[in-house]
């Protein structure tokens, strides 16, 4: 088994050649700001990735810079080596000024261009004191029928301690003055705008063209004399604090892994704080009195402090994008196809299977036979026993449920639930006591890895033979993201890679180890060296002057080791196209280290979230599939797999038809430079605009329709 000292051991090239990690990833997150920017997206589409970009950006401070902030602050060491050499601080002060930036850029494509588009289009957000009588009487009795029953109103004074703020809840801060009664003559107060509530209050009438809305919050506020009876409100303000929300788990010891991640959920509510969203222009003493209480950074050089000059949390607007009657806003439709190899009618799906891998491309073909894999199996009578890994399942999984129908069948059923999927961790422990008491043998993995593979395997009596069944993809069992997400998978009934997939339940089950892999290449065994080993033969093909070529199509590039692999092979004079959708530690383009390197970025209406490797060219080059990134995490601390596309036809569509479609991207690619930054593709004078998700989405459409053979499937 590979140790995590790989991913400690010193880089061979020096800092100048690496892409700070985290830094990386706000360019991500830039580029789905662009998106929001984009007047060619949809209206309501571009309020979709304002709400994408501050979701992400909650996360990336939640874990990210969380770690950073403990390992400049606190005793923590680095889980992973970062090659570009910048110290913990240097990375905190940098990530700072660049948030602040972006997060400034948000608010003026909000406020300067999207606001005023959505009034021209009939959808208005109003100040509370910019609606007429009568709206002001729909807000009254809104507030009082359904907000004031929630709301708790909280003094803060020394018989009433500063609450424990809730993790990205959403409050109003208030400086009040006495006027008779009870209470200081002064105090500082808040209250918690409720979640339960919705965001945006409608005003008006729900039958006109125009839609009318005041944030929940200026509701509240404009009655806080109503909360607070006896005070008159000198100033008011919203704020937000980002909790610590990493859950360790690696040096905890329990008897029962479903326990203490119970434990640990309640614990994420009470990490440290790090980060402030405040209104801008809020009463300085009031920023400062919350700053003291979480112990935030405020300096010149390094702050968690953000003044926000609009609405916080635009991941509220979600709820404007889910608005019905404005399709036009919208993307158009689609309805998946059947995958190409399933489209023979009334054939049986484990017969299809038997006869030929079939590869599916999602979301552009149907996940409804991954679904059929299980459900068929769960009432199957010759089926005997289903395995299966769960890593981000839906809220109404279907695969889930039929997994219990297997149990309860009488089937021999093993799951194994992954809890340390991060922020997942609840619907998962609902889901594994749910499994558990069908009968279904739930297990839990490792407690110091993640069990990320994505692997079910179907065991079938047949005549006087069992025969094995696997499915293998890149992406979760989740058909609500199915239909947002890019992600490829296969079926096969390969008697090694069945071999090999049995094994590997076994490894997840019981430990059981000493298989020789046949087909499969998993962590954290031997991936990382498997995969550098791949990246060495197409250098060394390039030193004897034989054809070579390398491409990966992945989340994240971190890893330094096989990084430096990638420049070897550069040097050597490989061919190196990469796709990486997030972050990229690479610097390509450099004179002498990696001028044969491509680095782009493609962010559109789907997450691009496949894993798809090749190395070689022509008829010698070999495919693979995976779960994984090429992140230190993803090699030393995670159970992954690797596994090959071997069968002709699967085969053939990723080199001929899914592969150039990425390279040939000239409306939605970025192209990385060697300074970091990302440049949008345009159309050269004389080339059509290519579009390769428009196009996924128009050749399956095509081939469906011109297909005898069966219909599209109906979307999920």
């Amino acid at each position: 088994m590979e140790s995590a000292s790989v991913a400690a051991t010193a880089p061979a090239f020096g800092p100048e050649a690496f892409i700070n990690r985290e830094l990386s990833w706000l360019e991500f997150n830039l580029r789905v700001l662009e998106e929001a920017e984009n007047p060619e997206n949809p209206l309501l589409e571009r309020l979709k990735f304002l709400a994408i970009f501050s979701s992400n950006l909650d996360e990336f401070f939640m874990v990210r810079v969380s770690g950073v902030r403990e390992q400049a602050f606190g005793e923590s060491a680095p889980q992973d080596f970062t090659a570009d050499g910048l110290r913990p601080i240097e990375q905190l002060v940098q990530v700072s000024g660049r948030t602040q930036e972006l997060v400034a850029r948000q608010y003026r494509c909000l406020q300067e261009i999207l606001r005023p588009a959505l009034t021209e289009q009939g959808i208005e957000i109003l100040s509370s004191d910019a609606v007429d009588a009568a709206s002001q009487a729909e807000l009254d009795v809104f507030f009082h029928d359904r907000a004031l029953p929630i709301l708790t109103p909280m003094a803060i004074d020394p018989a009433h301690p500063s609450p424990r703020y809730h993790n990205r809840g959403l409050y109003i801060a208030a400086m009040l003055e006495h006027r008779e009664g009870l209470g200081p003559k002064r105090m500082l107060a808040v209250v918690q705008v409720p979640q339960v509530l919705p965001r945006f209050v409608p005003v008006g009438s729900t039958r006109s063209q125009r839609r009318s809305f005041v944030l929940l919050e200026d509701v509240v506020a404009a009655r806080l004399p109503v909360l607070f009876g006896g005070f008159d409100v000198l100033t008011w303000t919203t704020f937000r604090v980002t909790r610590d929300s990493d859950l360790e788990l690696l040096e905890q010891e329990s008897d029962d892994m479903l326990k203490l991640i119970e434990e640990r959920l309640k614990a994420r509510a009470r990490g440290q704080a790090v980060r402030l969203e405040i209104a801008a222009g809020a009463d300085p003493h009031v920023e400062q009195a919350i700053i003291d209480d979480e112990e935030l950074h405020a300096d010149d050089a390094y702050s968690e402090v953000y003044r926000i000059p609009g609405p916080l949390d635009l991941t509220a607007l979600w709820e404007l994008h889910k608005l019905p009657g404005f399709e036009d806003f919208h993307d158009r439709p689609f309805t998946p196809a059947v995958p190409r190899g399933l489209r023979r009618r009334g054939e049986d799906l484990y017969r299809s299977i038997s006869q030929r891998d079939i590869l599916l491309h999602h979301p552009y073909e149907s996940f409804d036979p991954v679904v059929e894999f299980v459900t068929k199996a769960a009432n199957d009578p010759q089926v005997l026993a289903i395995k299966q890994t769960l890593y981000r399942t839906s809220g109404d999984s279907p695969i889930s449920r039929a997994l219990m129908t297997a149990a309860e069948a009488g089937k021999h059923v093993t799951a194994l639930v992954e809890l340390k999927a991060r922020f997942d961790e609840a619907n998962n422990v609902s889901w594994a006591r749910q499994l558990e008491r069908a009968g279904v043998h739930v297990v839990f993995g490792f407690l110091d890895l993640k069990t990320h593979c994505k692997v079910s395997l179907v065991v079938r009596q047949e005549g006087q033979t069992l025969k094995r069944y696997v499915h293998l993809g890149t992406g979760n069992y989740n058909p609500t993201t199915a239909l947002l997400y890019t992600d490829v998978g296969l079926f096969t009934a390969n008697e090694q890679i069945a071999d090999d997939a049995s094994a590997l339940f076994n490894l997840l089950t019981g430990y059981s180890q000493g298989h020789e892999w046949k087909k499969l290449v998993v962590a954290p065994t031997h991936l990382h060296s498997r995969t550098i080993e791949l990246i060495e033969e197409q250098t060394e093909r390039a030193r004897q002057g034989a054809p070579s070529r390398i491409f990966a199509k992945l989340n994240s590039l971190v890893d330094h080791r096989v990084i430096e692999a990638l420049y070897r092979a550069s040097q050597a004079g490989v061919p190196i196209d990469i796709v990486s959708r997030g972050i990229c530690c690479l610097r390509p383009g450099v004179p002498g280290l990696s001028e044969t390197i491509r680095v782009r970025s493609i962010v559109d209406r789907f997450l691009e979230h496949s894993r798809i490797f090749v190395f070689g060219e022509g008829d010698e080059a070999r495919v693979f599939l995976a779960s994984a990134d090429w992140m230190p995490r993803n090699f030393v601390r995670r159970v992954e797999v690797m596994f090959p596309v071997e069968a002709e036809e699967p085969r053939r569509r990723i080199l001929e038809e899914i592969l150039p479609c990425y390279l040939a991207d000239n409306v939605r690619a970025r192209l990385l430079d060697s300074e970091g930054v990302y440049h949008l593709l345009h159309p050269e004078p004389g080339v059509a605009p290519f579009r390769s998700q428009q196009h996924f989405l128009e050749t399956r459409a095509a081939s469906a329709a011109a297909s005898p053979e069966g219909q599209p499937a109906s979307q999920p």
